[in-house]
């Protein structure tokens, strides 16, 4: 099976503003590719770039596309690792990108087996349920929210933070407030405090009950996590710490965390997920599937992913709720409330939708 072109897609979806410490997203900056084999199979792909965590934007991620698509062309896509190196000997880093591509050759390898991504990666039904998450507002806005997503089903609230220390701790009371002792409450200070003010954060919020904090500074002060990390009456969870499985070892060995938050936009893509999964599981840190703000295409992956990963503990699958005004996608992953079902077709089970990707801007390389 060789590789003959790949379609390329400006996949922009319209979304209400969301906001968290670093910046404000306006709408999803989304690429969507479908790779093409001569063997009449195609594979799909979509990364969702936040450039104010993974410094690649929307443009940069439709140029390096172009230039991926290239040197992929008569290339066998069965061999996912070395498509992947070969992306790697091109351009360091843009994993968000590369996650697309990685995402499209798992796809075109699981309907080459005829079974549904899961299984070509050797996972397991099991009981899957999403976190919703909570842009950063006003303390009685976010209570409000809060309470919504409550009454929709939802038992586990995750509440952006980093803005303003006292003010966070604000957020988190009046959410307590309103949904009460039995919902599950997690935290992402995106990188918004420093070590003073998360060590002085996290103290005050140990009486809400909280499951973790995500990512509570900066990346430049990754060496003096493990002292957060000793010090923290919550648990730390790592995100923009974590892009690969050298980093998950980095900082496993000094303690510097007690979870990992996995994104494909991070990683590029499920080979090196695999990767920092593997890495968590020798030392029982367990790790959560994360997203940026992807469809029901990427979303779907995920999920397949997670099904195959025993140590995929916590999920975060949320982003095509969090305000996307339109759904661009046919089929993929299904909610019951927050209870997530993954489809049973072969590959990822999700495409995108023709008349949505009539309004797209499109490359054929």
């Amino acid at each position: 099976m060789k590789i003959t072109h790949t379609e390329i897609y400006r996949f922009s979806i319209p979304m209400e503003p969301f906001v968290i410490a670093t910046g404000t997203l306006h709408f999803a900056q989304n690429v969507f590719i479908r790779i093409y084999t001569d063997a009449g199979i195609y594979g799909v792909g979509e990364c969702s770039a936040f450039p104010m965590i993974v410094g690649e934007t929307q443009e940069t991620c439709i140029a390096m596309a172009q230039d991926f698509a290239k040197i992929w062309i008569g290339k066998d896509p069965l061999d996912i690792p070395e498509r992947m190196n070969d992306l790697l000997g091109y351009a360091a880093h843009n994993g968000t990108i590369k996650s697309a591509f990685d995402m499209a050759l798992f796809d075109i390898s699981a309907k080459n087996a005829d079974l549904p991504l899961y299984k070509f990666l050797g996972g397991t039904l099991r009981s899957i349920e999403t976190d919703m998450t909570i842009g950063i507002g006003t303390p009685e806005d976010m209570a409000i929210t809060a309470l919504k997503y409550q009454k929709q089903g939802c038992n586990i609230i995750k509440i952006k933070l980093g803005k303003d220390v006292h003010q966070d701790i604000e957020r988190v009371a009046q959410i307590r407030k309103a949904i009460g002792k039995e919902a599950f409450i997690r935290l992402d200070a995106n990188q918004g405090w420093s070590f003073d003010d998360a060590l002085y954060a996290l103290e005050a919020l140990e009486q809400y009950n909280i499951d973790f904090c995500e990512q509570p500074m900066r990346t430049w002060f990754d060496d003096m996590l493990p002292e957060l990390s000793l010090n923290s009456p919550i648990k730390i969870m790592a995100d923009e710490s974590c892009y690969n499985h050298h980093d998950a070892r980095k900082l496993i060995n000094s303690k510097a965390c007690e979870y990992i938050n996995i994104k494909f936009a991070k990683s590029g893509g499920i080979l090196e997920a695999q990767k920092i999964h593997e890495e968590a599981l020798k030392t029982g840190v367990k790790c959560m599937i994360g997203s940026m703000m992807e469809s029901k295409i990427a979303l779907s992956a995920n999920l397949h992913f997670a099904l195959a990963s025993p140590n995929v503990v916590f999920f975060d699958l949320d982003t095509c709720l969090l305000g996307h005004l339109v759904d661009p996608v046919i089929g993929g992953l299904t909610y019951e409330g927050c209870q997530l079902e993954v489809p049973e077709t072969i590959g990822i089970g999700a495409d995108a939708d023709p008349v949505f990707l009539e309004s797209c801007q499109k490359w054929v390389v």
